[in-house]
């Protein structure tokens, strides 16, 4: 379970006084816990763990992505890089990622699988692609792959 391998990464990373793997797996640590007391008051006991924490490490990815540019804009590197690091860190416990040409195979493969024609069935496309999918594709580069090709 992916959070039986953040608990031992933590650990090693203690033992090895790597304080910035340290750092930001607590960070994803919290998160899954926030998460947890989330799911708790919600009763949503059917979701699946591992796909939840991919679901957050995913968002945690995007977030710092989006800091990376606004720290590039204001000229501050060194938070930039630190940044950068961190996305490094995180996708440790990300499956790999699609490729653009795999996003493009898949999406073909969706939209002919659910049989979808025209725009109107981005959404469905895209709900099958989070299904199947999740934590493996950039879904913005998936969603623009979609509408090229039901345009």
């Amino acid at each position: 379970m992916l959070r039986d391998e953040l608990n031992q990464s933590m650990k090693a990373a203690m033992r090895a006084k790597e304080a910035r793997k340290l750092s930001t797996i607590r960070l994803i640590l919290a998160a899954v816990k926030e998460k947890d007391i989330e799911l708790r008051t919600a009763n949503s006991d059917d979701r699946d763990d591992d796909a939840v924490i991919t679901d957050i490490l995913s968002k945690m990815v995007k977030q710092r992505n989006d800091s990376i540019k606004a720290y590039e804009e204001a000229g501050r590197c060194e938070l930039a890089e630190r940044e950068r690091e961190e996305i490094g860190i995180i996708q440790n416990f990300l499956p790999k990622q699609l490729t653009d040409a795999e996003i493009k195979a898949v999406c073909e493969a969706v939209v002919a699988e659910i049989g979808a024609t025209g725009l109107k069935d981005i959404g469905r496309c895209m709900a099958v692609l989070k299904e199947k999918y999740a934590g493996q594709m950039d879904f913005a580069k998936a969603s623009g792959t979609i509408k090229a090709l039901l345009s």
